[in-house]
């Protein structure tokens, strides 16, 4: 989740944006966790897929940077831990069998620093799983974002808070912190989003900050915009997609 300025809105999340957490399952699946593992959940969000690892046995942390998703996440799931922290600046120490995160890691705009505190948190032969937008996610989206942005005077690259890495980029930056890549997969996944008003509370969701700047009129004004831009592309047989592109990875501590 961002590291900076936040205007996650924990509700809107989870009432019109559950795919972020069903497509995170099999994730769930990868990671495997065994009864007793201590296991870090990273950008844990509402906590949904925290329970889920919870209730496979393992003893779960959740942490994320937003305190209106760690609040909700407290509400849904007031058994488990949840941790309001950055992950750059987090200071675990080799205390977790795996981390986990699905969804996350691109919103950590100090990719290498986020890497090295994955590494110090986790013991030897322990694993990381994650998941995370990479090279080319919602590239239809950024570009007719950037274009509405350049017709009202706004620039694009200046606000930008996501990292969408290759899997050799990434891949790298894990090595370079002591963890050794086992499996890095880059997929297209075309996500539905919901209803008739899916792309515009998808803008409202994870496309805020790039609005932020203008005032409030012209902001409902560009996000009309970016949508209508979007429409002949990405609005199909009734049905909004967000095109999204997907890098997992499986890696072992050292």
């Amino acid at each position: 989740m961002p590291t900076s300025k936040s205007a996650w809105d924990a509700e809107l999340y989870e009432a019109k944006h559950g795919f972020v957490w069903k497509f995170g399952e099999g994730l769930v699946e990868l990671l495997n966790p065994k009864p007793g593992e201590r296991i870090l959940d990273l950008g844990c969000g509402p906590g949904q897929l925290t329970r889920q690892i919870a209730e496979r046995g393992a003893i779960v942390t959740g942490l994320d940077s937003s305190a209106e998703m760690i609040g909700q996440a407290r509400q849904n799931y007031p058994d488990l831990d949840f941790v309001l922290a950055d992950a750059a600046t987090m200071r675990f120490d080799q205390e977790f069998d795996a981390v986990f995160s699905n969804a996350a890691l691109h919103w950590m705009l100090d990719a290498a620093a986020v890497a090295a505190a994955i590494s110090r948190a986790l013991r030897p032969g322990a694993r990381l799983i994650a998941e995370m937008g990479g090279r080319g996610n919602i590239s239809q989206i950024e570009r007719a974002i950037a274009k509405v942005l350049r017709e009202n005077g706004y620039s694009f690259e200046n606000v930008r808070r996501t990292f969408f890495p290759s899997v050799a980029e990434y891949s790298a930056l894990l090595e370079q912190n002591g963890l050794e890549v086992r499996f890095a997969s880059l997929f297209d996944r075309p996500t539905d989003l919901d209803g008739e008003q899916g792309m515009r509370n998808w803008l409202v969701q994870f496309a805020w900050y790039y609005f932020e700047n203008m005032p409030p009129g012209l902001r409902l004004e560009a996000q009309d915009a970016v949508v209508n831009e979007l429409r002949p592309k990405l609005y199909i047989d009734g049905l909004w997609q967000a095109d999204y592109r997907r890098l997992r990875i499986s890696a072992v501590k050292g």
